[in-house]
């Protein structure tokens, strides 16, 4: 292939796969080129409703902007606790967890004795011949590939 062919038949490619058409453009104003009365109100014109942003989409915006809100709201929240709490004396800080340790102590205790109510004493007595094997017969089988079971026949 010669030169000029290979530069006509690249061009013939460029031209197939990345054709440079112009641009579809979409007006964005309206303009109304009828005569304007000499007197008096112009009739009204209709004007098509063609959002640059679907609704769903500002919906979303909206929603976006609640959450931000909401969450900053939060933030400023837990701000203004974490602030009292640091200007609270050791004193204090204890004076108000005394109440949930002691309830915490006095949970612990119930459930202590409750568990001990709960436990059975047993003392099985076995009686009756005994008979230990100890023989191992060697047929065993090994099933699965990642979690694989061996089982050994004991008789």
């Amino acid at each position: 292939m010669s030169d000029s062919e290979a530069a006509a038949e690249a061009k013939r490619i460029l031209d197939a796969n990345f054709r440079t058409e112009q641009p579809v453009h979409f007006p964005t104003s309206f303009r109304d080129d009828t005569e304007l009365p000499a007197y008096g109100t112009t009739p009204p014109v209709h004007q098509d409703d063609r959002r640059i942003v679907p609704a769903w989409a500002a919906g979303i915006a909206v929603a976006s902007i609640g959450v931000g809100a909401g969450i900053t709201g939060m933030g400023c929240g837990a701000w203004l606790v974490l602030q009292g709490l640091a200007s609270v004396s050791l004193a204090g800080v204890l004076m108000i967890t005394l109440p949930f340790a002691g309830l915490a102590m006095a949970a612990t205790a119930i459930g202590g004795a409750i568990s001990k109510a709960r436990a059975a004493v047993t003392k099985n007595v076995f009686e009756g011949p005994v008979n230990h094997h100890t023989e191992i017969h060697n047929n065993s089988t090994t099933r699965g590939a990642f979690f694989a079971r061996t089982r050994n026949e004991i008789r």
